[in-house]
């Protein structure tokens, strides 16, 4: 799955899925599936779409209405463990490490987690026998998930060392924290290393960390390009900041001010009516740019937002797909 691809579902989580049982979705189911997890990467609540493909047997939704039933209700209930198991029974990793992370959740502290198949323990010894021979393969998702499964760290490396672009943003936050032994400028060598490849992989926080660097450096022109291309995966707070240069709102990164663009990619946000700030930013932002234009700018502006729509990833923040909380 190209890099455009993933940044739909969420980031470079897609790759192993190709060891899943193949399952053909009609069109309208995976129209919904698509909305239903656009929504839950927006931190809003897409169970109604997702419940459409999860019905129809498909385990990435199946993991993701799991996942936002947990999240709502901040532990585990009966029926997020149901989806989740019905996806983890189909092979779906991601599930069985959240199964197997579930005695270290809120209801266990309760005492009222609900009664599955397997216990936690028993998941993640599951997870690791059907990640292990991937990840002997090569496989670089199956490297990460490894590191997910036993947190050794050495796995994380594997798999950046094999170009996943998660891991090797990882790497990069891991080592810049203080991690190993470096002389002289070597750390700031290798942490710039391993964000490179992550952005060049399509990361987009990884992306904004390069940017950093070569602000650093005065270079503003390669500065400009990686805004350019966070604010491509739909990344909300590189759209974000893209669309506040490009509006001199305030003016940075020598960019020409273009109203009608920026105005159009803040806009972009005025839909994020979930969690996450950025709507009320947004909301700021539009009124100060929004006095600079004329109506006819404004027009061409909203012209804009929707074509970008039609032709780009949608708004996501790009949550970990397997975050702790």
């Amino acid at each position: 799955m190209q890099t455009i691809t993933c940044a739909i579902l969420t980031f470079c989580a897609a790759l192993w899925t190709s060891y899943l049982p193949a399952l053909e979705l009609t069109p309208a189911q995976q129209t919904a599936k698509e909305r239903g997890i656009a929504l839950f990467n927006q931190f809003r609540v897409g169970g109604s779409y997702l419940l459409i493909a999860a019905e129809a047997g498909d385990a990435d939704a199946q993991y993701y209405l799991g996942e936002e039933i947990r999240t709502l209700n901040r532990f585990i209930t009966r029926e997020s463990q149901k989806w989740l198991e019905a996806a983890a029974n189909q092979g779906h990793i991601y599930a069985m490490i959240r199964l197997g992370r579930s005695g270290n959740d809120l209801c266990a502290v309760m005492g009222n987690c609900p009664s599955g198949s397997k216990s936690p323990g028993d998941w993640l010894r599951h997870a690791y026998r059907v990640a292990l021979p991937l990840a002997e393969q090569g496989d670089p998702e199956a490297m990460f998930l490894m590191y997910k499964i036993t947190l050794d760290t050495d796995w994380r490396a594997k798999a950046a060392e094999a170009g996943h672009a998660f891991a090797q943003y990882g790497e990069a936050i891991s080592i810049k924290q203080g991690r190993g032994f470096y002389l002289f400028g070597n750390r700031k060598k290798a942490v710039e290393k391993w964000f490179k490849a992550s952005a060049e992989g399509g990361y987009p926080l990884s992306m904004q960390y390069y940017q950093e660097i070569l602000a650093e450096r005065d270079d503003w022109e390669g500065v400009r390009y990686w805004q350019q291309k966070a604010a491509e995966t739909g990344h909300a707070e590189s759209i974000y900041t893209l669309g506040a240069y490009l509006s001199h709102e305030p003016e940075g990164a020598g960019h020409e001010l273009d109203l009608v663009k920026g105005y159009g990619l803040i806009s972009l946000l005025l839909d994020l009516d979930g969690g996450g700030g950025m709507l009320t930013t947004a909301k700021e932002t539009l009124p100060l740019v929004a006095a600079k234009m004329t109506p006819e700018q404004i027009e061409q502006a909203l012209a804009f937002a929707e074509e970008w729509k039609a032709t780009h990833p949608p708004v996501s923040y790009f949550p970990d797909k397997l975050s702790i909380y």
